[in-house]
């Protein structure tokens, strides 16, 4: 279909935006980008929605719905000032924004805190306490003006130097943050700096395409706390944002919230959420069932198919969340990438999506680049069981009648299911896995090298929640000396491809990079990526607004009861 471009009033919006910003308005232009991927890119680049609408129509496309925000999905038609019940999975460790690293944690996070930005269920950037960002030519810097007229829960005025402070924190090198996992490579306490009251500037230590997204809620550790306020305090106080103010908090129990009635935004709907922690899927499923809570954060299609069967609502998303499958490629006989094939070459994917998640699920090829993500090149060949091909490479590797090893994995949805299909698949080609499922604080221990069973054992099969972009999955686990890198993968082209990728700005230039990536992690196959699921919130009938994100977050600021 032919567009019919008005390029004079297209012109005088160009005149507003940056070189990148005008970069990505051409590739739509051209019609080599599609209209949801400008969208997204738009958003990532700080193109505001106002001026992304008048894009849209100078260039013949629709302006509505250029963006979604939380509650969208499930809109409010019940009255305000119900009590909503909810039931998550249990935080594994004290709520500390430096170092919450699971689901439960990052949950409890963003029930009063918030971020510069929001990535929303359709993969777009929504300003929150950043109100719009904007990148230099070579998108090494970035340039943030942060809301104004926004309090802390404690009545303390938001400041630019409060998002200095937060950043400083959180990139330390020499501290415990979570939040390296993204930042690592990327940005440094000296490359946050305060430019005025309401403005903050960020240089990275080399270009970056998707920056932004790790200031939003994908980059769950980095709700904006006040001025040199005490991490290590947060679970007492809570004190952020949000629309929601702490009531209550019980380790191991569960926590309630009440509305924030001098937040700077739209006032939450409830008058209060309450929260139960539970510790296995069973019990969040019958609690759900049994009238107990009104909303289940996730589930999993295993345990949880009564869900399933049209007597509750269901959200279902799309996303990037997975599974990694680690083998540790410094310890024999991992060290021989045929052996990594042939354990991958063991397993019936199709056939796994449909055990344990009844098609709710895409196929993974053992790369992290997932269906969801524009820039996912689709040339590479998918990979399919072969088991004759299998025991081939374990005789070329020397290992003709197998051997035995031994996977750790910990009690979470499906994981323990998976394992087992793992270890009966692996039998196929003569080799012995002894499992061992561990609960998740056992499991992450301290989440560093030697002190945690995830980052050291000999195979390792870990949770991955989803991100919007797939930086954090292509460094944190797989660069040399990435923060989460269980199977100890050190490989100087892979490095040096996902530098190239990091810096593009455009979906053309990352789709090329990535494809040369998602075919060398199939030569190396330091990690099984075999599905990215969909993840699943449930309510009962009669809930409305519930927002969940795709990476684990529930926003109930918009649920009501009808």
């Amino acid at each position: 279909m032919t567009r019919k471009i008005d390029q004079r009033w297209l012109g005088r919006l160009r005149q507003d935006q940056g070189e990148i910003a005008n970069h990505i308005i051409d590739e739509f232009a051209a019609g080599r980008l599609s209209r949801r991927d400008f969208i997204r890119r738009a958003t990532v680049v700080g193109i505001s929605a106002p001026a992304l609408g008048s894009i849209l129509a100078a260039c013949g496309s629709t302006s509505s719905s250029t963006s979604s925000s939380p509650g969208s999905s499930s809109s409010a038609t019940g009255a305000p000032g119900a009590v909503i019940k909810a039931g998550i999975v249990t935080p594994t460790a004290t709520i500390n924004p430096v170092t919450v690293a699971d689901q439960g944690g990052l949950d409890m996070l963003a029930q009063t805190g918030e971020y510069l930005c929001l990535s929303g269920q359709g993969l777009t950037l929504q300003p929150v306490l950043a109100t719009s960002w904007t990148p230099n030519a070579t998108a090494d810097v970035w340039t943030f003006k942060i809301r104004q007229g926004v309090k802390f829960q404690n009545g303390a005025p938001l400041t630019a130097a409060d998002v200095v402070y937060t950043y400083k924190l959180q990139t330390d090198p020499a501290g415990k943050s979570n939040a390296l996992s993204a930042f690592k490579g990327v940005l440094t306490p000296d490359g946050v700096t305060q430019v005025d009251d309401q403005t903050v500037q960020f240089k990275l230590a080399a270009p970056n395409g998707n920056f932004p997204y790790l200031t939003s809620s994908d980059n769950y550790n980095m709700i904006i706390i006040p001025n040199n306020y005490s991490p290590a305090q947060w679970q007492s106080t809570f004190v952020g944002t949000g629309p929601f103010k702490l009531g209550s908090y019980t380790p191991k129990v569960g926590a309630s919230f009440t509305r924030n009635e001098s937040y700077w935004g739209t006032k939450a709907l409830p008058s209060q959420t309450q929260f139960t922690f539970y510790d296995t899927p069973a019990a969040s499923v019958l609690a759900l069932t049994g009238g107990t809570i009104d909303v289940l954060g996730q589930f999993a299609v295993t345990g949880g198919e009564a869900l399933l069967n049209g007597s509750y609502n269901v959200i279902k998303l799309k996303t990037s969340a997975h599974r990694e499958l680690s083998m540790r490629t410094d310890q024999a006989p991992f060290t021989d990438p045929r052996v990594r094939q042939a354990i991958a070459l063991t397993l019936n994917r199709p056939d796994i999506i449909t055990a344990l998640w009844k098609g709710f699920a895409d196929l993974g090829n053992d790369s992290p680049f997932a269906p969801v993500f524009p820039s996912t090149s689709t040339s590479v060949p998918q990979r399919t069981q072969n088991i004759a091909m299998a025991k081939s490479l374990l005789s070329a590797a020397g290992h003709p009648s197998g051997f035995s090893t031994k996977l750790i994995t910990e009690e979470f949805l499906e994981i323990p299911q998976y394992a087992q299909i793992v270890v009966q698949a692996a039998a196929a080609i003569g080799v012995k896995i002894n499992l061992t499922v561990e609960s998740s604080t056992q499991y992450y221990g301290q989440a560093t090298f030697g002190n945690s069973d995830w980052l050291d054992a000999t195979m390792s099969l870990v949770d991955y929640g989803h991100r919007s972009v797939p930086n954090v999955f292509l460094t944190a686990p797989l660069q040399t000396g990435g923060t989460w890198n269980a199977a100890h993968f050190a490989n100087s082209s892979y490095d040096k491809l996902v530098t190239q990728y990091i810096a593009a700005t455009d979906v053309s230039t990352q789709k090329t990079i990535a494809g040369q990536i998602q075919q060398l992690l199939l030569t190396e196959t330091p990690i099984i990526f075999a599905y990215f699921y969909n993840y699943l919130t449930a309510t009962a009938m009669g809930i409305t607004g519930v927002y969940p994100t795709a990476i684990g977050h529930l926003f109930l600021y918009n649920a009501a009861k009808s």
